[in-house]
């Protein structure tokens, strides 16, 4: 019944209406008023005026933490980040990883090169773009091109049109080997899918099993280490993958697999 209903949900958010925030904000209307009256009434005594510009109604905040500290974006940007600057490449590249997330985290502390299906029209300082659709072939001139490389997130929508690419079944397979053939021999790939029942819910992404991974991974690359992000968009960190774990996924439905490889 839960995944109904948060099915639902999507598809109204999807459509522009949100619900949930539709009772917020009824909910926050008696406090609006009640506050706005009180904030008229203070300003008779206080130490400097401001007008009332104006109106720019925030109904639902009180009801809402802080701020967001979960899920897959936020551990896996965070995490991922860390180990870059932990491990200090020569020349970092990612693909297609997000822009306001893990890439603006990376370009505080050091240049990062981005190579994304969609346009940037903004100027960041320390990000190197270029446009590119990465489930073409890359030309040769990019072979070896770099010892550190990302890519978050990402791979799992190759193929399905979601960002104007082509309609590949097999997308993700040149996506993979596009990573494999730029990173140099020894380098650091950071990888990250849903993991999960391997399904396309199209169309929007791919989610992997980890058995699956295991069999794309393993021949070409060294896990130096696997983190994962569960359910309920939790962190576990540098985790053991146990023959049962490959069964189970983890416990995932949909969780996000985050691997730090390096290419032998």
């Amino acid at each position: 019944m839960k995944r109904i209903l948060r099915s639902v949900y999507a598809l109204s958010v999807l459509f522009g209406i949100d619900p949930l925030k539709t009772i917020m904000s009824i909910s926050g209307l008696p406090a609006y008023f009640r506050d706005l009256k009180r904030l008229i009434n203070q300003r008779k005594v206080a130490a400097k005026e401001f007008r009332f510009g104006k109106p720019y109604l925030c109904l639902g905040d009180r009801f809402t933490d802080s701020g967001s500290a979960g899920g897959h974006y936020f551990h896996q940007d965070l995490l991922v980040a860390r180990r870059i600057y932990l491990n200090n490449p020569h020349r970092h590249v990612d693909i297609g990883s997000r822009i306001d997330g893990f890439v603006a985290h990376v370009a505080a502390y050091r240049v990062i090169e981005v190579i994304d299906i969609r346009p940037l029209s903004s100027k960041i300082q320390n990000v190197i773009f270029k446009q590119a659709d990465f489930s073409f072939p890359i030309q040769e001139n990019l072979y070896g091109y770099c010892d550190s490389l990302s890519c978050l997130h990402a791979i799992e929508h190759f193929g399905l049109g979601r960002y104007g690419d082509p309609v590949n079944y097999n997308g993700y397979i040149q996506g993979l080997d596009n990573l494999y053939r730029m990173l140099q021999k020894g380098g650091k790939l950071y990888l990250s899918v849903p993991i999960g029942l391997q399904r396309i819910e199209f169309n929007a992404h791919r989610v992997f099993s980890v058995g699956y991974l295991l069999e794309c991974l393993n021949v070409k690359y060294r896990i130096d280490n696997f983190s994962f992000v569960d359910d309920n968009g939790d962190l576990h960190e540098n985790i053991p993958i146990s023959d049962e774990d490959i069964r189970c996924n983890f416990g995932c439905v949909y969780g996000c697999g985050i691997f730090e490889l390096t290419k032998q």
